[in-house]
């Protein structure tokens, strides 16, 4: 992965966990930059998914690879949500 494709994920990762966020039904209890790194982690796994697989580079915008990101920062952000949420911590 090129310098480039790190910060390109990165700033899709923000988007990303965003989106993840809006997904997931109810209140999540985490903080905005924990569902940044989320998303973050999101973008990065779910490229690697992506390359995988073999869908990775398509001609246009890769939408299996951007719902691959977007349906595992969904994942992401209900179980950091859940646990978080158990543990009492609000901020």
């Amino acid at each position: 992965m090129t310098i480039g494709g790190i910060i390109s994920a990165i700033v899709v990762g923000l988007i990303i966990g965003a989106l993840g966020r809006l997904i997931v039904p109810g209140r999540q209890r985490i903080p905005i930059w924990l569902t940044i790194l989320i998303g973050i982690a999101a973008a990065f796994i779910g490229s690697a998914i992506a390359r995988g697989v073999g869908y990775a580079n398509t001609p246009g915008f890769d939408w299996l690879e951007f719902f691959t990101q977007l349906g595992l920062a969904a994942v992401g952000v209900g179980l950091v949500s859940g646990s978080f949420g158990r543990r009492g911590i609000n901020r």
